[in-house]
């Protein structure tokens, strides 16, 4: 297993009851969803991988329990959290990083789309 289907899964199940329409890609070796064509949220390994409002939001949501940035390749990406899975046990915890993703979707930049060969 690449990535925590289960955590993947209860992130599917809380939006779709949400009634959010997402698309699940398979990213860093684990799997994104996207809501409008941008990244929202995902689970890379055991962990919540969490796209937030880098000016507004990450600086205190960094600092909650087992919050930590994103270091993909070597360098910190900006706005991107990954949140440890016992962090988010808790509906309450849980619910809190999803609609910190929700809240940012609006304002988040699509990535470019490649053009095709």
């Amino acid at each position: 297993m690449a990535y925590n289907e289960h955590l993947a899964d209860r992130i599917k199940e809380h939006l779709e009851s949400r009634k959010i329409k997402y698309i699940a890609k398979k990213m860093f070796g684990g799997v994104c969803l996207m809501v409008d064509d941008k990244m929202l949220i995902g689970v890379m390994k055991d962990q919540l991988m969490a796209r937030v409002d880098p000016e507004v939001d990450a600086p205190k949501a960094l600092k909650r329990k087992g919050a930590v940035p994103m270091d993909f390749t070597g360098k910190s990406m900006k706005g991107f959290i990954l949140v440890d899975e016992d962090a988010i046990d808790m509906e309450e915890d849980f619910e809190y990083w999803v609609d910190l993703c929700l809240k940012y979707n609006p304002k988040a930049k699509a990535s470019k789309k490649k053009a095709k060969a």
